[in-house]
């Protein structure tokens, strides 16, 4: 299956580099490119593509409202958004992954960490840059009493917990399969049950999650 995607960035450069990394990848192809968000949406929503990689900041619609408007909590159906930033500042991270962002990546990423990342994204897993990943989630643990987690609906067993806490550490399926000594089904079975319980809708808020209630720190 050729994977399709969609890239929005209002920096004709970036776009081109994107678009040539991924095009010269077995099994991927660009399908689509937008220079502001709201370009971008329009597009997504005719073309369906399997990933979106948009930038944050972009001109008529920024990268987060065109996030949510395509994998917010209101979407029937959700398309995958990994947001590809600078990471000038937490706010606009924290509000693309409450806006439904499953991924993120900083623009000085190399090649293989893109594909990854567009792998990851179709393949229902979260890849979040190392060097992002504990700045971003640390804020959420941190967050004051309003941002207080919802506890489980029912309560986690303990391979749930050792599942999620891998997923907030970034492992992919098949890595937590390897640590667990568990197949792969197996951990997309306690996944289904962990998304469940706590009302999220990918592995990204399963993450924050974590952090939120300091099973990660």
């Amino acid at each position: 299956m050729t994977i399709r995607v969609l890239i929005a960035d209002d920096q004709d450069i970036v776009r081109a580099g994107l678009t040539t990394i991924l095009n010269g990848q077995p099994g991927i192809e660009v399908a689509g490119e937008a220079a502001d968000g709201r370009t971008a949406v329009a597009l997504a929503r005719r073309l369906r593509p399997d990933v979106c990689l948009f930038d944050i900041r972009m001109p008529i619609l920024d990268g987060i409202e065109a996030t949510r408007l395509l994998a917010g909590p209101e979407v029937t159906d959700p398309i995958a958004v990994v947001v590809i930033t600078t990471f000038d500042t937490d706010e606009h991270i924290h509000g693309a992954l409450r806006a439904g962002a499953r991924g993120f990546l900083l623009k000085g990423a190399g090649p293989g960490q893109l594909v990854q990342a567009v792998h990851a994204a179709v393949r229902g897993d979260a890849l979040i840059d190392p060097t992002v990943t504990g700045r971003l989630l640390a804020t959420f643990a941190a967050g004051g009493p309003g941002d207080a987690p919802a506890g489980p609906r029912s309560p986690l067993t303990g391979r749930e917990e050792d599942v999620l806490v891998r997923v907030a550490r970034g492992r992919t399926n098949a890595e937590i399969a390897r640590e667990l000594h568990v197949s792969v089904g197996t951990v997309k079975f306690h996944l289904a049950g962990l998304l469940t319980k706590l009302g999220a809708r990918n592995r990204v808020e399963l993450a924050v999650w974590a952090y939120q209630t300091r099973r990660v720190t």
